[in-house]
């Protein structure tokens, strides 16, 4: 109550005053979404107030989109000091909501131009997503979700396997092209249908300047819905057309594969953590799709085959 005390506080000072607010969502981190209304205008206010470090971040990449001609929320209102910005608002309408068997190709045809769009945005300034950071997230996995959630033992040779499979899969990464702006959670829960039948884009904030297919991964191997794998992989080719990249489909696919993998591994780590330190169980019942991913992809290729036994033993 105190939180929205402050919020109501703050909004006596700004020219939405009159605006009613009511809690619309919260997202895997500490920030809290309330939707303000007056009459037909409808507006966000975006608490970051247990994490006012990423503001400045989200503000600076929304810029980014912005120039990229990617419809991100316009910021209307922002106080730094206590952690609160107005933003556009583009409705309730997630993809994760109106996705189908009929229409997930379109949806994902128009999210993947905007990818297109965004990889045109300033990587000036953002950190890079290099061996170092790659390997770090992966190790998520190991902490997290094996010897904490699950919980198993290790061994020395199983270590060995996982961080072999790790440093190989990070390696083949840094192949593709790097040096491309990276939403970095682009997936169904993050994109929006506004009611202009545009696609926005949210939750870009901890944006990096890394490889070329990480969020075509993101989008189409997506924790929280799942499609056909073949229709997948005619939509990683549209995404190479789209690019004009000179690369045959067994690369590109390559190229996906092993960034998805990168991804899965990582998330593992993060549904654990969000569990185990934070106590967010509703991402536990991700983890099946996201193991099932991992699994498929990780026996096609001789560099993670060890890792899927590994998992099978376990």
């Amino acid at each position: 109550m105190e939180s929205m005390d402050k919020i109501r506080e703050w909004l006596y000072q700004t020219p939405y005053q009159h605006f009613a607010i009511e809690v619309a969502s919260e997202d895997a981190s500490f920030r809290k979404y309330y939707r303000l209304t007056h009459g037909d205008i409808r507006l966000l206010l975006m608490d970051s107030s247990l994490e006012k470090d990423s503001l400045a971040a989200f503000i600076k990449v929304t810029q980014k989109l912005l120039d990229s001609k990617v419809k991100a929320p316009q910021i209307l209102e922002q106080n730094l000091e206590e952690g609160y910005l107005i933003l556009e608002d583009f409705g309730s309408t997630h993809y994760l909501d109106i996705l189908n068997w009929d229409n997930h190709e379109e949806l994902y045809k128009k999210a993947i131009d905007v990818i297109v769009k965004m990889q045109k945005a300033s990587t000036s300034g953002l950190p890079l997503y290099d061996k170092a950071f790659l390997t770090q997230e992966m190790d998520l996995m190991s902490e997290w979700y094996m010897i904490k959630l699950l919980p198993v033992s290790l061994s020395s040779a199983q270590k060995e396997i996982i961080d072999q499979t790790i440093s190989d899969i990070a390696d083949e990464v840094l192949k593709q092209p790097q040096g491309l702006f990276v939403h970095r959670d682009f997936h169904s829960r993050n994109i929006m249908l506004t009611k202009n039948n545009e696609v926005g884009v949210i939750d870009y904030q901890d944006a990096m300047s890394g490889a070329l297919m990480y969020d075509i991964a993101s989008l189409l191997e997506d924790s929280y819905i799942e499609f056909d794998r073949e229709d997948m992989q005619k939509l990683v080719l549209y995404f190479r057309d789209k690019k004009g990249l000179d690369i045959d489909d067994a690369t590109a696919l390559r190229w996906f594969d092993f960034i998805s993998m990168q991804r899965h591994i990582k998330v593992l780590g993060i549904f654990a953590r969000l569990y185990k330190r934070d106590g967010k169980k509703g991402y536990l019942k991700d983890i099946p799709l996201t193991l099932k991913y991992l699994f498929d992809t990780a026996k096609l290729y001789e560099e993670t085959k060890p890792l899927n036994q590994l998992f099978k033993e376990i």
